[in-house]
């Protein structure tokens, strides 16, 4: 097992986050891609987790037979209209000339909460991947078909990209049929190294040959949506200003602390992903963070 560093509120005192100061632009702009029609609410949770930890500005693209309620439903948005097929995914189809005002303004982009088919997740990581320099996050379906994209596309996001995966999601970028909860250390160091990416995974964060290891969190947090809270809390601490391998272990304790939090008051299980929104900027307050 490689050596790994726990993180406590002791390390990330010691590890401040940027004085968050100035206008929503100066705290950085989030653009989540996503959110097919039967699944866009992945963007909202994913995009007001970015708010919670501090991002100035929000754009959210999604499918655009469901683009127009989440503007209505989530106003601290701009929401943009994907193509979709008759099923109402996304195909990443047109998307440049959909988003390409807000591909050349954001300052981190978070791909994946809400796709649901391998072709529309693989074309927008490429787009990406082609059309920006900024970091990248990739969650659930844009995280899956990493294999599958054009290594070009790989090698462009290599050193700027942050993947997010669940043990289905790890295993299958390694290619292997399964990983054993012991075996989750050196899976993530390896997948850190193979696509040159910091990733965050099942209480791990690796960057490189680093391993970082949480010391809170618990089952609780296994509920449908906490992923993309992940994802976008991740995306919001990297637009306000924080190192990769920073936003990465912040975040990743940050959302373990809110489940502690919840199950504390609610139970160990049976909070839900959008409770753990508004505890978020209560634990950065505790840690200091802002």
């Amino acid at each position: 097992m490689p050596e790994s560093i726990a993180v406590t509120p002791h390390l990330l005192r010691d590890w401040p986050l940027p004085e968050p100061s100035g206008s929503k632009a100066a705290r950085g702009q989030a653009l989540v891609i996503g959110g097919s029609r039967a699944t866009a609410g992945a963007t909202k949770l994913a995009g007001l987790s970015a708010l919670r930890v501090g991002a100035g500005r929000l754009s959210i693209g999604l499918a655009e037979s469901v683009a127009p309620i989440l503007a209505i439903d989530l106003p601290e948005c701009g929401a943009f209209g994907l193509a979709e097929d008759k099923q109402g995914s996304v195909t990443g189809l047109q998307a440049k000339s959909v988003l390409a005002s807000e591909l050349d303004r954001a300052d981190v982009i978070l791909v994946g909460p809400g796709l649901d088919t391998p072709d529309g997740a693989k074309r927008l990581v490429e787009l990406v991947a082609r059309e920006t320099d900024v970091t990248v996050v990739l969650d659930a379906f844009a995280l899956g078909v990493l294999p599958d994209v054009a290594q070009r596309a790989r090698d462009a996001l290599n050193g700027r990209l942050v993947l997010t995966p669940n043990a289905g999601e790890l295993a299958r970028i390694l290619d292997a049929e399964t990983i054993e909860e012991d075996e989750l250390p050196e899976a993530v160091t390896t997948a850190a190294k193979q696509y040159g990416a910091t990733v965050s995974a099942q209480g791990f964060v690796g960057i490189g040959s680093e391993l970082w290891q949480l010391t809170t969190g618990d089952t609780g947090l296994g509920t449908s949506g906490s992923g993309d809270v992940l994802a976008g809390a991740i995306t919001g601490l990297r637009a306000r200003g924080a190192a990769l391998d920073q936003a990465a272990v912040w975040a990743t304790h940050v959302h373990a602390a809110a489940g502690d939090s919840l199950s504390a008051r609610v139970g160990r299980i049976g909070f839900l992903a959008s409770e753990l929104l508004g505890r978020l900027p209560q634990e950065l307050q505790i840690l200091q963070g802002d």
